[in-house]
């Protein structure tokens, strides 16, 4: 499959050390005019102007492979050129529509039902950001159950809105704005390098999940009957955590025999980024309610839903609303979006590129002093850095000078994990062989030069 076109030609290119002066001057004005809590920059100071598949050019001219993607909003790439002209033809046309039905609208609705099993027969428009779709999901669970308490897991990240937050297990989002929403409780994560539990994968009897199964019917354990469980099959923001299959087919069985509703969280896996059309797909289950948003606005354009078995549309009419429900930009460009990732089978581009990059990040741990954990599914893949192998001790500062390095060479990536210490992967889905492995070659290099200078 040639997908190589739709990148820029020449990538990487580093005309000037970033930050160039045009760069620096556009962080300048922001950092006088925009609030304190503008994140992205600080760790990759630049400022940009094209993005082109799985690359992107900042205003100095310098051209960087991108790992990033957008926080796996960019599955179809940067500039998508099917994409793009759906856009502009609806643009022309109609933009803004709340939940009045149109054309855009039906065949978005249409595509996507197309790509989930039949039970998830009905889907629902909220506001347009990820953190939207968690709060519709978690109304709808409770006004269907009647109960209030939720179970949520460490290193879950669910959305800044204060009901998503809450969800959120991360203490460095959530401690300065406590209390938030009320009985939200948290359960360990199948995350195997760092058990809870103290075990290793060949001799875990899935602690965590029975662990989770004590906590729902355990008289004492202190938790209410929940209205909901909600979950990432993969995690994301946790560090690209892949839990072993059966521990997400656990909870599924779990939720139907004690009437809870599950809820996925696919925000972030959604669309093929684990080398599946859907992360929960891994796990051979079918959720109550799924959640959507990122890469389902095709190139950006803001937009989220869920989608929920059809005996859960019980919400009256008005119950829940958002004045940018009906982006039908969104809808056009999600819908081109759709196509072209099921056209051209890019989940399974992702299984095949992501197989091969894992395989060729394996070297690290034999090499690395500091690379702990490689691990991952599809394009969505996670290097965890630790001072020494044996205790495991997070080590943030090599992840941050990893980052700044891969940047300066012309590689984009984030970081992320319990620790901050998990470099992350996250390309769009058009990356191309020769432009993963040179990425890989940047950043091996990049470990090297921050393992020698710490």
């Amino acid at each position: 499959m040639n997908l190589r076109h739709l990148s820029f030609p020449q990538a990487p290119l580093i005309k000037t050390p970033p930050p160039g002066p045009k760069s620096r001057e556009l962080l300048d004005f922001q950092a006088e005019y925009e609030g304190s809590a503008v994140s992205y920059p600080r760790g990759l100071p630049m400022a940009l102007q094209r993005g082109r598949g799985a690359t992107v050019e900042d205003v100095d001219g310098n051209i960087y492979i991108d790992f990033f993607g957008g926080a796996a909003v960019l599955n179809v790439g940067h500039s998508h050129p099917d994409v793009v002209a759906a856009a502009l033809a609806q643009v022309s046309e109609l933009t803004h529509s709340l939940d009045v039905p149109n054309p855009a609208r039906r065949a978005l609705v249409e595509r996507l039902l197309s790509l989930l099993p039949d039970p998830l027969h009905k889907v629902f428009f909220g506001g347009p950001t990820g953190s939207d779709a968690v709060e519709s999901a978690v109304k709808l669970a409770k006004f269907n159950t009647k109960r209030y308490p939720l179970i949520a897991f460490s290193g879950g990240y669910h959305g800044m809105s204060a009901g998503a937050l809450s969800l959120c297990s991360g203490l460095s989002f959530k401690e300065d704005f406590l209390p938030l929403i009320a009985e939200v409780h948290f359960c360990p994560y199948a995350y195997c390098y760092r058990c809870p539990f103290q075990k290793k994968p060949e001799s875990c009897n899935l602690e965590c999940a029975h662990y989770l199964e004590v906590v729902l019917t355990d008289p004492h354990s202190g938790v209410g009957r929940p209205a909901a469980i909600i979950v990432e099959a993969i995690q994301g923001e946790g560090g690209s955590v892949v839990p072993p299959e059966d521990f997400i087919a656990f909870i599924r069985e779990l939720c139907h025999k004690l009437e809870i509703i599950l809820i996925i969280d696919e925000i972030q896996t959604g669309f093929g980024r684990t080398g599946k059309m859907f992360a929960f797909q891994h796990s051979g289950i079918i959720p109550d309610i799924v959640t959507f948003s990122k890469a389902l606005g095709g190139l950006g354009f803001p937009i989220s839903c869920i989608a929920y078995r059809k005996e859960l549309d019980t919400l009256p009419p008005g119950k829940h609303i958002g004045t940018f429900r009906g982006n039908v930009v969104a809808y056009a460009a999600g819908r081109a979006a759709l196509d072209f990732i099921t056209d051209k089978n890019l989940p399974g581009h992702a299984q095949q590129l992501g197989g091969r990059v894992i395989e060729e990040l394996k070297s690290l741990e034999k090499d690395s002093k500091s690379v702990g954990d490689i691990r991952g599914a599809g394009l969505m893949l996670g290097v965890e850095f630790v001072l020494d192998r044996s205790s495991k001790k997070p080590a943030p500062e090599v992840a941050r000078k990893v980052r700044s390095l891969c940047h300066k060479r012309g590689l984009l990536i984030e970081i992320g994990g319990h620790y901050f210490n998990v470099a992350r992967f996250l390309p769009p889905l058009v990356l191309t062989e020769d432009l993963a492995d040179e990425g890989v070659r940047i950043f091996k290099e990049a470990v090297k030069e921050a393992e020698d200078s710490l």
